[in-house]
């Protein structure tokens, strides 16, 4: 078992300034996990807690069920992969492989048997004689990945393994990453600014701003269920549509959702878990995702200032009224003149609507004051 507790994880450094607050984690034997946040949110702040190499300043930290508070890292049993790969220079990439066996005095052969099996699976048998500087970008990152699995970790740390990388490099490594858990055992943590790696290798992601969890979910649950504005425009691309100065309604117990003078009636979902959460009518901003958008139905009008033709899909960019609303239009069924210009009519299905508070940003549906403080809010899950 490789599991890792997090109890109210803290960070303060010397000038009193709190890097990371009160994170709560478990996360499971095997399970893929992702931090992702924008920079200075506090997400590689606590991957660095749990390696050991940044001092714990209040909580508790378990891993395999043992408090390594004080623990050293080298005798946490845990393996991390920096963004600037730290290999040696000098040393051939057998050598790297092979150099923390070796400072754990593990016999040659066996040393060799395992580096060679390591090298196999990342396919970099072929470079094992050479240096790093020979290597391209992404073999640097295959190897920086195989000095860390000679080791047989309990827990692999990955600090935005990526980031150096160009972006089709960045696509066929998250590809190697993703074929790379498939073939070894062990829990991993993930940390990265980019939303589409967190979605893509996360089997849950805990979405991370000033140093406080937002949400924690999986790819799917954030998505759909965004507990706060930022998380909402955060995850997604393109981002969702916001729509201000609008209203949801309770008219003789039925809720509506208004947005620029239209008005939606909620699904049966909606109207219990409003109804649940004790709302009444009152100001909101409408978030609506690219995807949901439907053009050449309903009462929206949005005058059309950027039409692409990206082949599959239209990637439209309108004004509605104040507010720019970016649409996603599959090419197959649509029927309605999208050039540059034109005004046109569009949609949703209510059921798809976020709502969210003008003054504290928090989701109507999805957000629970009762369990969650107003600086790190929680989702919560109706199961109705």
């Amino acid at each position: 078992m490789s599991e890792v507790v997090m109890k109210g994880l803290k960070k303060v450094y010397d000038n009193k300034v709190t890097a990371v607050h009160d994170v709560n984690l478990e996360i499971k034997d095997k399970e893929f996990i992702v931090l992702v946040g924008p920079s200075g949110c506090g997400k590689s702040t606590t991957l660095r807690m749990v390696a050991g190499l940044e001092e714990i300043s209040g909580g508790e930290l378990y891993i395999d069920g043992k408090l390594v508070n004080e623990t050293p890292p080298k005798d946490r049993d845990i393996a991390m992969v920096f963004q600037n790969y730290a290999l040696y220079p000098h040393m051939t990439v057998y050598d790297n492989l092979a150099y923390a066996l070796k400072l754990r005095k593990v016999k040659k052969p066996e040393i060799d048997k395992k580096v060679r099996e390591v090298a196999e699976i990342l396919d970099i048998t072929q470079y094992l004689k050479r240096k790093p500087k020979a290597l391209s970008g992404g073999q640097r990152q295959r190897v920086a990945i195989g000095r860390a699995m000679v080791r047989d970790p309990k827990v692999f740390l990955m600090d935005e393994p990526l980031s150096n990388l160009d972006a089709k490099l960045r696509n066929q490594m998250r590809a190697e990453i993703i074929k790379l858990r498939s073939r070894i055992n062990t829990t991993f943590m993930y940390v990265t600014h980019d939303q589409t790696e967190a979605m893509t290798l996360g089997d849950r992601i805990v979405i991370m701003k000033d140093g406080y969890v937002n949400q924690i979910g999986t790819p799917q649950e954030v998505f759909n269920k965004p507990v706060n504005l930022f998380v909402a425009g955060f995850i997604g691309m393109p981002v969702m549509n916001f729509f201000d100065n609008c209203k949801v309604l309770l008219e003789n117990g039925v809720y509506y959702a208004e947005i620029r003078g239209v008005r939606f009636k909620l699904d049966d979902f909606q109207q219990k878990a409003l109804k649940q959460n004790g709302i009444e009518t009152q100001d909101i901003i409408a978030g609506i995702r690219p995807q949901h958008v439907t053009v050449g139905e309903g009462e929206l009008l949005a005058k059309i200032e950027v039409s692409e033709m990206m082949g599959s899909e239209y990637n439209i960019h309108a004004r509605c009224e104040g507010d720019e609303v970016v649409m996603l239009i599959p090419t197959f069924d649509l029927e309605t003149d999208v050039s540059m210009g034109r005004t046109v009519n569009f949609t949703t299905k209510p059921m798809l609507i976020q709502m969210f508070d003008k003054e504290t940003g928090n989701n109507l549906i999805w957000y629970d004051a009762e369990s969650a403080s107003k600086d790190a809010p929680v989702c919560k899950r109706y199961d109705f």
